[in-house]
């Protein structure tokens, strides 16, 4: 994977391939570029191989891996986490499995800490987009037409700003998990126009991270569900 000081990015590959293909040599090339003629030779061959595909970084992880643990173990781990709240160091014995690689299991279906978890059904509940929101209401005064007292200074205008200023009440809601956020403008904090932008954003509100569907998907047992 290119890194931000890589001398080839995707970029600068393209002009490696534009360059040879214009008839230059190969190893001139890499020398104006500043990289091996193994290297330069390298990204010709993929580009003859596989065509503007084959500049794109690859992924490092294997074709295959013969050594990973069976599916049918790993279901059995994950059973016995969600079922009987076993840890690594109890599950292993129990299959007859290291601690180490049941833990690596157990990271990898995302069930390594039993806060993630929903205690009477062991569904994964936690590190997932709408598991837990965080809801705040800023108070914003409005600036009247022309610019305030910043701009005209303290005495211009009315001295009771009570009967002039207005407010708007920001209410924001802040996905811990994706951090995306949602405001709407108000004209109040009470707590019926909070609920009312609460229940919006639970209910009525596509999530982009839930693929359109609104956060209450995730909740266990919300009110009327079975009704």
């Amino acid at each position: 994977m290119s890194h931000r000081n890589a001398r080839l990015t995707v970029h600068g590959r393209r002009l490696l391939i534009e360059r040879v293909a214009s008839g230059r040599p190969v190893a001139h090339v890499a020398a104006e570029m500043g990289i091996s003629r193994q290297t330069a030779h390298k990204w010709v061959a993929r580009w003859r191989a596989e065509g503007p595909a084959g500049l794109h970084d690859r992924p490092s992880r294997p074709h295959a891996t013969p050594h990973r643990t069976p599916a049918e173990v790993e279901e059995q781990v994950c059973r016995l986490r969600t079922g009987r709240k076993l840890g690594s160091a109890r599950i292993g014995p129990i299959l007859g499995l290291p601690a180490s690689t049941v833990h690596r299991i157990l990271c990898r279906h995302g069930l390594n800490r039993l806060s993630f978890m929903d205690r009477p059904t062991g569904q994964v509940i936690r590190r997932y987009p709408g598991e837990l929101v965080h809801v705040d209401v800023k108070k914003l005064g409005r600036i009247p037409d022309g610019g305030g007292w910043h701009g005209h200074g303290r005495d211009s205008g009315c001295r009771d700003r009570r009967r002039v200023i207005r407010f708007d009440y920001v209410h924001s809601a802040v996905d811990d998990h994706t951090r995306i956020a949602y405001s709407e403008i108000h004209a109040d904090e009470k707590a019926t126009t909070c609920a009312a932008f609460l229940h919006t954003y639970n209910h009525h509100r596509c999530h982009t991270a839930l693929g359109g569907a609104a956060p209450i998907t995730r909740v266990n047992n919300p009110a009327s569900q079975y009704n």
